[in-house]
């Protein structure tokens, strides 16, 4: 069986100007930040499955005084090495998403022994568009070092990743299923962000296509009920994992 190990780098409220703030959930006020701010945790997610040691999007890189990641601190505390990580799946490079990809201080990948999977429309994309959901600088480095790997459309990584272009929140986010003998694992990134998003029929206004979003997660939510899936939700404040039972 597959072991899941969220790594929240904590909560943050983030409005129409694309900043997140820190949010401590014990004593701050959500009533007294800007009008329109969302409660989100940043939480990306480790999956030690019989293959691989997976990494599932890289938060937003926030690292110490000393230089140290956030996320290698997180892997530390859960006893993994940044160089145990064996691949990189990204939904999208947001900046919320793609922090953790590089470490820009040293110039070096965040994790050196792994692969990294992105869209590649997404990553040409994001070159462009840049400031302020993307920080080119997070991850322009990568694309030098020889250890990306660019999908298009789905397909599948080393017969039990699979992976599909849903678009939805970006115009070419991705989600990927992991199938690990009898256990199915989905990580539907910011199209499936919250589970209470997945139980109602919500429609966000900062997806590229709430509409889509919406259907989505509709469909996702009867086929993890029928399957019997293990969800991982990226934003979620409470339940960062949910399994159909």
């Amino acid at each position: 069986m597959s072991k899941i190990i969220p790594l929240s780098e904590g909560a943050f409220t983030v409005d129409q100007t694309k900043k997140f703030v820190p949010f401590n959930k014990q004593n701050d006020d959500l009533q007294g930040r800007n009008k329109g701010s969302l409660l989100v945790e940043i939480q990306p997610f480790v999956v030690i499955t019989s293959k691989d040691i997976l990494l599932l999007d890289t938060g937003l890189g926030y690292a110490d005084k000393e230089g140290q990641l956030q996320i290698h601190k997180n892997l530390a505390a859960n006893g993994i090495n940044a160089t145990d990580v064996t691949k990189v799946l990204l939904s999208h490079l947001h900046k919320d998403h793609s922090g953790g990809i590089t470490q820009t201080n040293k110039r070096i990948v965040s994790f050196e022994n792994a692969t990294y999977y992105i869209n590649k429309n997404e990553w040409e994309y994001a070159l462009k568009k840049g400031l302020p959901s993307y920080h080119i600088n997070d991850f322009l480095l990568l694309g030098k070092t020889g250890k990306v790997v660019f999908t298009e459309d789905e397909g599948v990584i080393d017969d039990y990743i699979f992976y599909e272009v849903t678009g939805a929140h970006s115009p070419f986010h991705q989600v990927f299923k992991i199938v690990d003998g009898d256990e199915i694992i989905f990580f539907g990134g910011d199209v499936a962000p919250q589970l209470q998003q997945m139980k109602n029929r919500f429609k966000a206004k900062y997806d590229f296509d709430g509409a889509a979003s919406m259907e989505l997660r509709q469909k996702w939510w009867k086929a993890g009920e029928k399957e019997k899936w293990t969800f991982l939700f990226y934003h979620d404040i409470k339940e960062p994992v949910f399994t159909f039972k």
